[in-house]
């Protein structure tokens, strides 16, 4: 059972490996190596890229929250020191015997208040020994009371004010945000204990106020790093880092129903998310409870700096191999491409392939093996092609021969003058038409026989003999057939030779098979012109009809039967004889190229090399 199992599975994951396979040779070389580089380095980069940048914001916002839930505490810490000393300093006022009598004696002249109140210098000795309080004040109702250094009679302005109410409304203490003005109207806000003094056997009232320093708090609380405000109860800041936030509420998150409230988290203030850690302080033997909220601006910039700093290296470690793997790429694609081009001119039976191949490996051992193989196909083509010249140099000869017998037993001279005189019997009785049609007759005639035997003429000469050809056609169909010549600008024709007689019956097979169908309208162009191939300047001559065309399959017959000699046929011979004395005067790879679409004309292009055109120029 387990053996038929471990064939299956092996049987799917084989399945599996083909359809990768398959898949996968279907690209380019170029896909496959950025396929590669897809699975093998963006894909793991990018999944721990990911992982790392999550893991790592994650660990950074815990950091940064303990930073901040740190501080909170220790600013927790230095108040509730901050407010017991002053909790016990103010005990110590509050049931000192001289402050008592002071407050609870009746006064004849406020003379002897303000002596009695000079010579108590308690107050005095407290503010110069205790650097965090700024201020001591002792309001009492007692109305032989004058005010004088830190003590006060309670006017209007005071009984209203709601501190004062509640202190003398209580026993206990409570702290207080209070605010209070300078000279210049500037508003400035303190953290201050109030306190009811117990006045034994006195009608009288008194209410003792310390004022906390803030210069003090901010020496005390200030980190640099992180914002830190307070305020008491549900008032409003009565410290802050900013100066700005004085007086100002705390932010919306505090549940002041919970005794013991604490938060962090994120918060968005003044437009800027940002971290915060919310705490409540029970300041000894006292019901208030101070808030103290610590804010971190600069977390999440810190944290987003990092973070963009990480997905910088990794996108620095993705595109080190991409551009890596492009150059490789462009350098390895371009030498299998060099080496597919030269084995596809090796096809194409063009083996003239490249000196040198750059490389030491692989592809340049293919390359190594290409250039052995074509030499040995080269040597065995020379073979056939010395055995095919052999034979094609004996039948051109008998075509010579053949055709010297035949223009022999014509006498030229002979022929000419009889042709002169009947042109002008014709020309003398008045039939222009006959004796044109005689002169151009006579002049293709001496252009044919002036050429047997020799091996080149001028370009200029071989198209007049053409134009020469299309006159007396003209004069046969009339406007039936139109003929044009366009010659590319510059091109100076007679600065080039060409083999005779090679465009006559090119044109002439345009006319007879191309068309014997059009009863109007028919155009034959001759084009000459020249371009550039594989660094090689050629002259393209194209011969091109509005006839009939012709099937795929008789285009295909055509380009066999100009390649291949069948004595047997009747037709093509013309083409045939121009398409093998142009690949043994000028090459193998210059021949006959002919294009046709049905009912859409044919074009006959001839290609020759200029540089064997024996120029004159």
């Amino acid at each position: 059972m387990s053996g038929k199992y471990r064939q299956e599975s092996s049987t799917i994951h084989m399945v599996k490996r083909l359809r990768f396979t398959r898949i996968f040779s279907k690209a380019k070389i170029r896909q496959q190596l950025y396929l590669v580089y897809a699975a093998v380095v963006v894909l793991p980069v990018v999944l721990i890229g990911a992982f790392l940048l999550l893991n790592n914001y994650r660990m950074m916002l815990n950091y940064h929250e303990d930073l901040l839930e740190a501080d909170n505490r220790r600013v927790k810490n230095i108040l509730f020191e901050i407010t017991t000393q002053i909790y016990n300093l103010s005990e110590s006022i509050s049931f000192n015997s001289n402050i008592q009598s002071l407050l609870t004696t009746q006064f004849t002249a406020p003379s002897t208040c303000t002596l009695a109140i000079s010579q108590n210098v308690l107050l005095d000795n407290y503010l110069s020994a205790y650097t965090e309080i700024r201020k001591i004040d002792v309001y009492t109702d007692n109305p032989t009371f004058v005010g004088a250094k830190q003590f006060h009679p309670v006017n209007e302005e005071i009984e209203k004010k709601a501190w004062y109410q509640k202190a003398v409304s209580q026993s206990g203490i409570f702290w207080e945000g209070m605010s209070w003005y300078d000279e210049y109207g500037n508003e400035y806000w303190e953290l201050c204990l109030v306190r009811k003094i117990p006045l034994i056997n006195s009608p009288c009232h008194a209410v003792l106020v310390i004022h906390v320093s803030d210069d003090y708090l901010r020496m005390r609380l200030d980190s640099g790093d992180y914002l830190s405000e307070i305020s008491v109860d549900q008032g409003p800041v009565c410290y802050s880092s900013d100066r700005m936030k004085y007086g100002m509420r705390q932010p919306d998150v505090i549940d002041y129903e919970q005794p013991y409230f604490q938060r962090k988290g994120r918060i968005r203030q003044e437009g800027v998310e940002c971290f915060v850690n919310i705490s409540a302080l029970h300041t000894y033997q006292s019901d208030s409870r101070l808030y103290i909220c610590t804010l971190d601006f600069d977390g999440y910039q810190n944290i987003r700096n990092i973070l963009y700093l990480c997905g910088a290296v990794l996108l620095l470690a993705l595109a080190i191999p991409l551009i890596m793997i492009h150059f490789f790429t462009a350098y390895f694609v371009e030498r299998v491409g060099v080496l597919r081009q030269e084995m596809h001119k090796a096809s194409r039976q063009d083996y003239e392939l490249i000196p040198i191949f750059q490389g030491n490996d692989e592809l340049s051992e293919a390359f190594a093996d290409l250039q052995i193989m074509v030499k040995n196909i080269k040597e065995q083509e020379a073979k056939v092609y010395q055995a095919q010249i052999k034979e094609q140099a004996l039948l051109i000869n008998q075509q010579e021969m053949e055709f010297k017998m035949l223009a022999s037993q014509i006498n030229p001279h002979f022929l000419y003058n009889t042709l002169e005189t009947i042109r002008m019997k014709a020309f003398t009785a008045g039939d222009r038409e006959v004796a044109t049609a005689v002169k151009l007759l006579g002049k293709s005639m001496r252009y044919v026989l002036e050429n047997v035997g020799t091996a080149e003429t001028t370009l200029e000469k071989e198209l007049d003999h053409v134009d020469v050809y299309m006159m007396i056609q003209h004069l046969r169909f009339g406007d039936r057939i139109r003929y044009e010549r366009k010659v590319e600008e510059g091109l100076i024709l007679s600065a080039y030779r060409i083999l005779p007689l090679l465009l006559q019956p090119v044109v002439e097979n345009a006319i007879v098979h191309g068309m014997e169908e059009k009863e109007e309208d028919g155009l034959i162009t001759l084009s000459v012109y020249t371009r550039t191939s594989d660094r090689t300047k050629l002259l393209y001559i194209d011969v091109e009809d509005n006839g009939c065309g012709m099937s795929e399959e008789i285009l295909g017959k055509l380009r066999r039967d100009i390649e291949d000699r069948d004595m047997s046929r009747s037709k093509s011979i013309g083409l045939y004889n121009i398409n093998q004395r142009m690949k043994l005067h000028y090459g193998n790879g210059y021949r006959i190229h002919i294009n046709a679409e049905p009912q859409e004309g044919t074009t006959v292009r001839l290609m020759i090399p200029i540089d064997r055109m024996n120029r004159s120029l």
